[in-house]
């Protein structure tokens, strides 16, 4: 990935986390999905993918999932030997409930959220960057 797309993705991580932060009225199903969305644009970047996994694990204690909890600890733990050994599943949600070691189609949902970040920060300048999903 080259410098310009590794400053996408990070723009368009930024962008999902902020309206993950910013949304009055969301419901938690809907908040998951911008989580999803983040973790799926942000996996094979190191610090995103940490940043990602650590907003899931605070999300899932204010919202009292404990499993969901145990599940980002237990990610924020294999993140690093994931990176290390290159085995990183593309298209993986990063919630507990899927399994950490599984690459999934990209939910049409979170999907959507991807492509709606993406557009809102290439109106802001930013250059297109074909393959972002993909290494």
């Amino acid at each position: 990935m080259n410098i310009q797309s590794k400053r996408s993705q990070r723009l368009i991580v930024n962008r999902l986390l902020q309206d993950f932060r910013d949304d009055c009225r969301p419901s938690v199903e809907q908040q998951w999905l911008r989580l999803a969305a983040a973790h799926v644009v942000g996996q094979n970047d190191l610090s995103l993918h940490l940043q990602v996994h650590s907003t899931m694990l605070g999300f899932a204690v204010r919202t009292r999932d404990w499993a969901e909890a145990v599940g980002q600890l237990v990610r924020l733990a294999l993140v690093p030997v994931g990176h290390l050994l290159d085995r990183l599943p593309a298209g993986n949600i990063g919630r507990a409930t899927v399994s950490a070691f599984k690459p999934m189609p990209v939910p049409p949902e979170v999907m959507e959220l991807i492509v709606q970040a993406r557009c809102l920060t290439l109106a802001h300048g930013v250059e297109s960057t074909p393959g972002l999903l993909h290494r």
